[in-house]
């Protein structure tokens, strides 16, 4: 799986909205913060945010006192939300679904394959949560994982 510069920087912007609603749930965060804090060009989290309120994750409010704060409880926002809302789906091959792409002869079961990975992608980053994330703790199947021979390796 391939994490876009957008999805990375798209996950640390809520992430850090998540722990000032842990403080405050209406507490306004304003973006130079963010993108001071985590290290993201300004002009291009701008262009995040502003996806990230269109689908209805993030809320934002001008003015002197203005800024961002999550629009929904941070344990209602799945990593997947975010990078479907950034990326589009969690899985696409040459920009289709994989359930939409035709294969013949010897690769005609490939299809099934990019199915099979979008569903393991699914069943991570559906219930993977921006507070789970906060916080550290993920689900059990999703910590097992972790804890995989390998898992840490690159190949």
């Amino acid at each position: 799986m391939h994490v876009s510069a957008k999805a990375d920087y798209g996950m640390r912007a809520p992430l850090v909205l998540t722990q000032a609603h842990r403080e405050e749930p209406t507490r306004l965060v304003k973006g130079d913060h963010i993108a001071q804090s985590q290290g993201i060009p300004v002009k291009f989290l701008e262009g995040i945010l502003r996806q990230l309120r269109q689908s209805g994750i993030v809320a934002s409010q001008r003015g002197a006192e203005g800024g961002y704060r999550l629009d929904r409880d941070p344990a209602q926002v799945f990593i997947a939300d975010v990078v479907r809302a950034l990326d589009g789906p969690l899985a696409a091959v040459r920009g289709q679904r994989p359930e939409e792409v035709d294969y013949a002869g010897a690769s005609e079961h490939l299809g099934e394959v990019w199915v099979a990975l979008r569903a393991a992608m699914r069943h991570v980053l559906e219930r993977v949560s921006l507070a789970d994330v906060a916080a550290g703790t993920f689900p059990a199947d999703v910590s097992e994982l972790l804890g995989e021979p390998g898992a840490w390796l690159r190949r």
